[in-house]
């Protein structure tokens, strides 16, 4: 495989270029789990794959409850369906405490002050009551456990491994958090061996063609974990290899379209390029730094054309407007310039705004 013909199964498997669910519970799932530490650029991820979806649609998924944002792979804020929640989350636990376990240790939170915590927690919410940050902490306080520096971080992360909160609806530009067994009361279990066979699937299936490492490196899991995962699904999956790395894949050719002429705006931390741990496919000849913020390691909304990273973007919103910008590693082609225009449009849908893009578009920066 080229890595040309990489990019085009990735955009075909993510939904990019094949849309195929109407419901972002089914999208979430198709994927195992979405990056959505951004909330804004979450909901996005979700729209762009989505025909004729807007902020609203995705929302009320949230109020519905059929999706759920909670810490989940590699200890970062993922949206799951809310039907995957408990095996996902007995899949990734003990991986998890590994990942969480130094902080923990400098925070100076040991079992019994995490139990502490979770019965604080329990009566604070019990009821459906969703909390922001200031509310929880109060509840904790009151039973004397501290919650300076980053205490209040690590207690609601763990907690949410144990499956003890999730988030809820945020409450203006706040995240609310809530008990997961009364927001989402009753959900499948699997066994091991099965929800490791089926998030491997899933992976596979909605990222492919991707490597063992790249698959480690989103999910958390162990190399041995993946290689268990891989080989429970030999009749499932396409093997191949080039320049040394070996890929798989899906058996179904996806239908290939010309993209050379298509824009797409992808958000921050989109799963097509954080879902990888080797991103050269997408980035090209591009350093990582340059789609990266220096310093606190947030990836830049991207543009995307023909599978490859051209330019980073940003979004301005003033009353009824919502403002692209582009910043460009490559000049674009007139016809290019009008898919932007055309994709622009559609994030502004999404948005339920006015969208306006620089009449030029087409200059890359110096």
């Amino acid at each position: 495989m080229t890595e040309s013909t990489i990019n085009q199964h990735r955009l075909a498997n993510q939904q990019i270029t094949e849309s195929t669910f109407m419901k972002p519970s089914d999208l979430v799932a198709w994927f195992g789990a979405m990056q959505a530490q951004d909330f804004l650029a979450a909901k996005w991820a979700l729209g762009l794959r989505m025909p004729g979806a807007t902020e609203e649609t995705i929302e009320q998924a949230i109020v519905d409850r059929s999706i759920i944002r909670t810490w989940a792979m590699r200890g970062t804020l993922h949206l799951i369906a809310a039907d995957d929640s408990r095996w996902l989350l007995t899949l990734l636990r003990p991986r998890l405490y590994v990942a969480c376990s130094g902080l923990l240790r400098r925070l100076e939170l040991d079992e019994k002050t995490l139990v502490k915590s979770y019965d604080a927690m329990a009566r604070a919410m019990q009821g459906g009551k969703q909390l922001i940050r200031s509310e929880l902490k109060d509840a904790l306080e009151q039973v004397g456990i501290p919650t300076h520096d980053l205490r209040i971080n690590g207690l609601l992360v763990r907690a949410a491994f144990d499956g003890i909160i999730c988030c809820g609806v945020r409450r203006g530009s706040e995240n609310t958090y809530t008990l997961l067994d009364e927001w989402v009361p009753a959900t499948k279990s699997m066994e091991h061996d099965e929800a490791l066979a089926e998030l491997t699937k899933r992976y596979f299936m909605s990222h492919g063609p991707a490597t063992i490492q790249d698959f480690v490196w989103w999910s958390g899991l162990t190399v041995a974990e993946a290689r268990t995962g891989l080989s429970m699904l030999n009749a499932q999956l396409v093997q191949e290899t080039t320049n040394g790395k070996t890929y798989w894949r899906t058996q179904q050719e996806p239908n290939f379209q010309d993209t050379s002429l298509v824009v797409h705006l992808l958000p921050s931390f989109d799963e097509y390029l954080v879902g990888y741990k080797d991103r050269s496919a997408a980035l090209g000849a591009l350093d990582l730094k340059q789609v990266v913020s220096a310093g606190n390691g947030i990836f830049n909304p991207i543009l995307v054309i023909d599978g490859r990273v051209v330019g980073t973007w940003k979004r301005t919103i003033k009353k009824n407007i919502v403002s692209i910008d582009p910043a460009l590693f490559y000049p674009l082609t007139e016809e290019q310039q009008q898919a932007f225009a055309v994709t622009s449009q559609r994030y502004g849908q999404f948005k339920g705004l006015d969208a306006v893009w620089p009449a030029e578009v087409g200059v890359a920066m110096p």
